[in-house]
């Protein structure tokens, strides 16, 4: 007789159709995780209600249930993967912070897994899933908790009044919530901030329709065909902090040595109408456009990505244009670490060295991509090496490995430290439980408990 398959809650923060990494990659890594048949697979996801889906969501798209959300983000990834696995969706209650442009967790979510399917919980942004989490402990509940830090929220919080002081204050709160909350945390790259028990790799992997795209032109460009008849873009969320500050820099500078380059900009958001009049104030051929998917026809023929953001942890269009051949300008930043390995990838460390390769770049070909190279962007890729740095398979108990040590002294010293652990838990639980505290810290106001019309649109008040 087999034995139990063992399960995997991944929770985020996002969900689509809000194109934001926290709602793509951990829908992608609940995917792959479950195709490669080894555990049974929930992915959890914020609910939101209609007056928030307006906030957040594009093109004014709105859900009337869980069930019509789950049946769209369903269709929208079996469009990239084809035929889907097996495995589940659930929705837990989520409010949007219009400060922190954020979904934010309304009330203990880690009840939305019953305690017999409670193994390992992967909890997509440890931070931003714990800074308000008041109920029962993740490290109480599940078997094994691990962490994945997604986004650089230091290097956010800086570039905002009294930045600094904020994010000395943020990086300690931080380290506090992962430590008493994961037994392990996964930082995509050495941009995050450095917590305990962490270590550092890339988990991600790129939506295999670029990959598609990256072939075909790998075959034009084999054949001695031209591949790509475009120049230069960049494609973000068009806000300030998305790269936008040095890319204008950078073209506002070297506009006379950049005389021959065409760049196009796509993106939305709250900056749009600021980066546009800035674009249009340089003598260079700059256009901006809406943002897209960046798996659109549209950007099939751009030979150039040059993408000098710094915020981001490891990025995933960096990532993505890579993957269809182009070649990639970006900053020697930690974050682009993972794309040293690639030829395609030129780093620049000083604006002389931007212009230089920039120019470099776009009067070169491409080189193609080795079959090596495109399996490690994969997500088959990134999902072996989150289960080797995750170390769970196969999952060991906690309390086994603790009960299991014969060593007196041993024992011990993990007693003191599991206590103190408890105690500063217990110090967090009492605290968050206090709305004046709560909101003192930027939680929501009433976000303790959803509320009766969110119960009711999940379908909680059936429950009782």
């Amino acid at each position: 007789m087999a034995g139990k398959q063992h399960h995997v809650a991944i929770f985020t923060t996002a969900s689509l159709p809000w194109m934001t990494g926290t709602a793509v990659n951990p829908l992608f890594r609940a995917a792959y995780l479950a195709k490669a048949g080894d555990w049974e697979v929930t992915l959890v996801v914020p609910w939101l209600s209609k007056g928030d889906q307006i906030l957040v969501y594009p093109n004014k798209m709105k859900f009337s249930s869980p069930m019509e959300q789950e049946a769209y983000v369903r269709r929208w990834l079996q469009d990239r993967i084809g035929v889907l696995p097996r495995f589940d969706i659930k929705f837990y209650p989520g409010k949007f912070s219009t400060e922190k442009r954020s979904i934010l967790p309304v009330g203990d979510i880690s009840q939305t897994i019953s305690d017999d399917k409670a193994d390992i919980a992967v909890l997509e942004e440890p931070e931003h899933l714990t800074w308000y989490h008041h109920g029962r402990r993740w490290k109480t509940k599940f078997q094994k908790v691990i962490g994945v830090v997604h986004t650089n929220y230091l290097e956010y919080v800086k570039r905002e009044k009294n930045g600094y002081i904020s994010a000395f204050i943020l990086k300690h709160i931080n380290s506090w919530v992962t430590d008493i909350y994961c037994h392990k945390v996964i930082r995509l790259s050495a941009a995050t901030q450095d917590v305990p028990r962490s270590v550092i790799c890339n988990v991600h992997g790129v939506n295999p329709k670029f990959t598609e795209i990256g072939k075909l032109k790998h075959q034009k460009l084999c054949q001695r065909e031209q591949a790509f008849f475009k120049g230069a873009y960049y494609i973000g969320k068009m806000v300030w902090s998305k790269g936008y500050t040095e890319l204008l820099h950078l073209l506002h500078q070297h506009q006379m040595e950049l005389s021959g380059l065409k760049m196009e900009l796509y993106g939305s958001g709250e900056d749009s109408d600021e980066v546009k009049a800035s674009a249009e104030r340089l003598s260079l051929d700059i256009r901006v456009y809406p943002g897209r998917d960046h798996g659109d026809s549209i950007f099939h023929d751009y030979k150039v990505f040059i993408n000098p953001s710094t915020t981001d942890v490891v990025c995933t269009t960096t990532a993505e244009a890579l993957a269809m051949g182009k070649i990639v300008i970006c900053a020697n930043h930690p974050s682009n670490e993972f794309f040293k390995r690639f030829p395609n990838c030129h780093m620049y460390n000083n604006e002389k060295e931007f212009v230089r390769l920039t120019m470099k770049a776009l009067a070169e070909e491409p080189i193609p991509l080795s079959d090596e190279l495109r399996h490690e962007l994969s997500w088959e890729a990134a999902t072996e090496r989150f289960v080797r740095v995750a170390d769970i398979a196969p999952i060991v108990s906690v309390r086994q490995k603790a009960a299991s040590s014969q060593h007196f002294m041993r024992i011990s010293q993990e007693e003191l430290q599991r206590n103190m652990e408890e105690a500063s838990a217990f110090f967090h639980n009492t605290i968050s439980g206090i709305e004046t505290a709560r909101c003192v810290f930027g939680a929501i106001p009433n976000t303790l408990q959803p509320d009766e019309q969110q119960c009711k649109e999940l379908g909680w008040n059936l429950q009782g």
